[in-house]
């Protein structure tokens, strides 16, 4: 069993920059079985925008499965985005999960935007102020659907898509400063708490694209900066209780722009 997944975040859309991934995007169905979208799809989270990633991710020949970002929250017009999403025909996860057919199989993709709040060792605690016991209550809330919504999944072979990052590893590049504000261990144990293949995340434009969880998922940041093409793609094969990445592939096809 092979299940082709191609994934990309960050890519920030409004009017100015719509129609540069359409080209690539049109010849998806040849490599991968369904596409996901790591958050900040938008540059501000407007209705407006929206409408370009619905013109430019909708109507594809593979199902499309997106998370939104912080960029995507901005405006405050996050029903307003969703729904454009949705009728574009868009599935949105937050906090939930989908099962898609791939063939004979079933894959399963629990998503969550995630929060900030650091790793193992250099991390904010639930002490102290409100604003501070808020924020990683914010995070925990967060991670815990997450988790459950993988849990719940019945199918082959699991994936989760966030925003934020689930571990370090693949941060490296950004300053040490700003981690806290990138992702939270707490989105990894999530992940490690169900038989995941893949975890997939965007937010971090300097970091690095791969890393893995202390239970031994791999994780790919596919920011667009840093994948640097309209898409990267996965091969997912199942093996014993746990599915796993057996290779990562380009398409064959020019699907960068700058």
């Amino acid at each position: 069993m092979v299940i082709r997944i191609a994934a990309v975040g960050d890519v920030h859309l409004d009017e100015d920059v719509v129609g540069r991934f359409r080209p690539a995007l049109d010849q998806i169905a040849e490599y991968a079985d369904v596409l996901l979208l790591a958050g900040d799809l938008t540059r501000h989270g407007s209705e407006s925008e929206a409408r370009c990633v619905a013109t430019e991710f909708g109507g594809l020949d593979v199902p499309v499965v997106t998370v939104l970002g912080n960029h995507d929250h901005h405006c405050d017009q996050v029903p307003q985005v969703v729904r454009v999403l949705e009728d574009a025909g868009i599935t949105v996860l937050e906090g939930t999960g989908v099962v898609l057919k791939c063939g004979e199989h079933r894959l399963g993709i629990a998503g969550a935007k995630g929060f900030g709040g650091g790793f193992a060792g250099r991390c904010a605690s639930e002490f102290g102020e409100p604003e501070m016991k808020a924020f990683i209550r914010t995070t925990t809330a967060v991670a815990d659907r997450l988790g459950t919504a993988l849990r719940e999944l019945e199918a082959d072979v699991r994936v989760a898509l966030t925003h934020y990052a689930p571990v370090p590893d693949t941060l490296a590049g950004e300053p040490l400063e700003i981690y806290p504000f990138l992702g939270s261990y707490l989105l990894g144990e999530a992940i490690d708490s169900a038989p995941t293949a893949l975890a997939i995340h965007g937010h971090a434009h300097h970091g690095t694209e791969r890393g893995t969880t202390p239970g031994g998922v791999r994780v790919r940041n596919v920011a667009h900066p840093v994948i640097k093409q309209a898409y990267s793609v996965f091969h997912l094969s199942e093996e014993a209780d746990r599915a796993k990445v057996s290779a990562e592939i380009g398409s064959g096809i020019d699907r960068s722009w700058t």
